[in-house]
């Protein structure tokens, strides 16, 4: 199969709908991107890649970040980190708080801004440290993508600590519950800031090669996780990765994925290898709208859906 060949047809094709869609302004800083802007990358588990577009660009991953640190959190905790945050469908937007307040403060699952804050948490009770806990993360992110400057942009961080009064109502509501431990504005901070982490297409793609191969780096040999949590971290973004369009998602895609309001889209092809597509202007779930298609494309063209 000639990936670049169908990466290439994809680009072409996806060009009339670039700029379609709403960059996320409610963070004034990701309102800066450019509507225009697209890349496409996909990482295979012998280490060939394939790129179009600004696929050295970097860019906010916002809630792909979110995959990680679940990452981080299930090896920590394993089945224990399920008691304080579930693995269900949510069919709520994002950053809701009629469910957190009718389930007693235990998010739907850890792809919800609720569910991400609960582990974020989880994180910080673990190293004791905020500061320590973004480390970490940021730690693993250059691990498993094999890329030792990735950081986060500090203006992003502070854009969404001046305008996320959603998310610290989250975090107040989850603390008034007892689920979470630490400080509430701590946790939202930590959880703005590995939101604000920038990185590119194809860095995204090769650091989520783990996920494809049963929880080890094809290229470094080194076990993040079990092929067991594997199997759940996929399931999750599969039925959880996309909001309440995770659905529209599987359905018209048919991989395991997870998006963020900075355009990205991370997806999985278990056995073969990682993608990630980035198209800023979002449709009307938070989603990439290009960036979705192009993935549709992928998968109709190449027939690697899991389905």
């Amino acid at each position: 199969m000639d990936l670049q060949k169908i990466l290439n047809e994809i680009y072409k094709e996806i060009k009339p709908q670039l700029g379609k869609g709403k960059v996320a302004d409610y963070i004034p800083e990701l309102a800066k991107a450019d509507p225009k802007a697209f890349a496409m990358s996909i990482v295979t588990l012998d280490g060939e890649s394939y790129h179009i577009g600004m696929h050295e660009t970097r860019f906010s991953i916002q809630s792909i970040s979110k995959v990680y640190t679940f990452t981080m959190a299930l090896k920590m905790y394993s089945k224990k980190l399920y008691e304080r945050v579930g693995v269900e469908p949510s069919g709520t937007p994002f950053n809701s708080l009629v469910q957190l307040e009718y389930e007693h403060g235990k998010p739907r699952n850890p792809f919800i801004n609720a569910g991400a804050l609960v582990v974020t948490d989880s994180l910080i009770y673990h190293y004791k440290d905020e500061f320590i806990t973004l480390e970490n993360i940021l730690n693993f992110l250059r691990a498993s993508s094999d890329v030792s400057d990735i950081n986060i942009n500090p203006s992003v961080a502070k854009s969404e600590m001046e305008h996320g009064y959603r998310n610290r109502a989250l975090a107040n509501l989850i603390k008034d519950f007892g689920n979470l431990y630490n400080d509430p504005m701590k946790v939202v901070e930590t959880y703005f800031k590995h939101c604000a982490i920038e990185m590119s297409s194809q860095e995204l793609a090769r650091s989520i090669l783990f996920l494809a191969n049963g929880g080890v780096d094809p290229l470094t040999n080194r076990a993040f996780l079990t092929p067991t949590q594997t199997k759940r971290i996929n399931a999750v973004m599969l039925t959880c990765g996309h909001y309440d369009a995770s659905g529209e998602f599987a359905f018209h895609v048919g991989l395991p994925g997870k998006s963020g309001v900075g355009g990205g889209i991370i997806a999985v092809v278990p056995g073969k290898m990682g993608i990630c597509v980035w198209s800023p202007p979002l449709n009307a779930y938070g989603n990439s709208y290009a960036g979705t298609l192009a993935l549709e494309l992928f998968t109709n063209k190449t027939g690697l859906s899991i389905f």
